[in-house]
């Protein structure tokens, strides 16, 4: 399959508070992500995957480097990218049908997609709570909410900064679920980041193992297993055992200071 996009020779460097002081949040990454591919930024805090995410999406630029989408260099933001946060950023004065119209006036694609609605509500499991706001919903409907709206508006990546993260264990292993199967029914190329080794093999064809400070890949490994996965199964454990002496390896001190 074609790369949509191609990390090449990128590092970031931040500024600090103090005189002339810097910090490097990514070193040297290379990476390529084929067209309809899941692939997953795994590490422990502070070692710049949402950072890396963050460039993908244009909300950062690198300090050296390029980052490319379908072969030219990522300049912004761009619809053709979706993001979502781990928190659900629905607009409390919109109902659910309200926050996903409200994605579409903002691309511009409203009078080609206002007949789609009940569709989209439907795939998220949402159709009785249409006209509910986020605070008459629970963390997982929020959620779903939030990721349908992303969808929604056809992006041929979507980028997830720990969507489940503030939720708890059962919701997020349902809507991990709910994510393999929106992915499955539209094809888009997923790029999330996630500090659960689980969830990573859970959900994802590729697993980005990140070293931390300065934050560079330190392995790159296939989930060759079939959907749905079990996470009780002797390859599932294999590889979670791999990856934890994987990610001991890779591991540095780290300072008290999170990117």
């Amino acid at each position: 399959m074609s790369a949509v996009i191609e990390i090449r020779n990128l590092s970031k460097i931040f500024a600090r508070q103090a005189a002339d002081a810097t910090l490097t949040a990514l070193d040297n990454i290379h990476l390529s992500v084929s067209r309809g591919e899941f692939v997953t930024l795994l590490g422990a805090s502070g070692c710049g995957k949402s950072t890396l995410l963050r460039i993908i999406a244009g909300l950062e630029v690198p300090t050296m480097g390029e980052a490319l989408f379908d072969g030219k260099p990522i300049r912004g933001t761009d619809s053709s990218r979706g993001l979502v946060f781990q928190e659900h950023t629905l607009f409390a004065w919109l109902t659910v049908r309200g926050n996903i119209e409200f994605a579409w006036k903002s691309a511009g694609l409203y009078k080609e997609k206002k007949g789609e609605i009940d569709g989209w509500l439907s795939l998220a499991g949402l159709s009785e709570f249409a006209n509910n706001y986020p605070h008459q919903l629970s963390g997982g409907m929020r959620q779903r909410a939030a990721l349908v709206r992303a969808l929604s508006v056809s992006p041929q990546v979507l980028l997830l900064d720990e969507p489940l993260g503030a939720l708890d264990s059962f919701t997020r292993m349902n809507l991990q679920d709910e994510l393999i199967r929106l992915w499955r029914e539209r094809g888009n190329t997923m790029v999330m980041v996630t500090h659960d080794i689980d969830e990573a093999i859970y959900l994802s064809q590729r697993i980005v193992v990140m070293s931390p400070r300065p934050g560079r890949i330190a392995d790159v490994l296939d989930v060759p297993m079939s959907y749905p996965r079990n996470r009780a199964a002797g390859d599932f454990t294999a590889l979670r055992t791999g990856i934890l002496k994987r990610m001991d390896f890779a591991h540095d001190v780290q300072e008290e200071y999170t990117i």
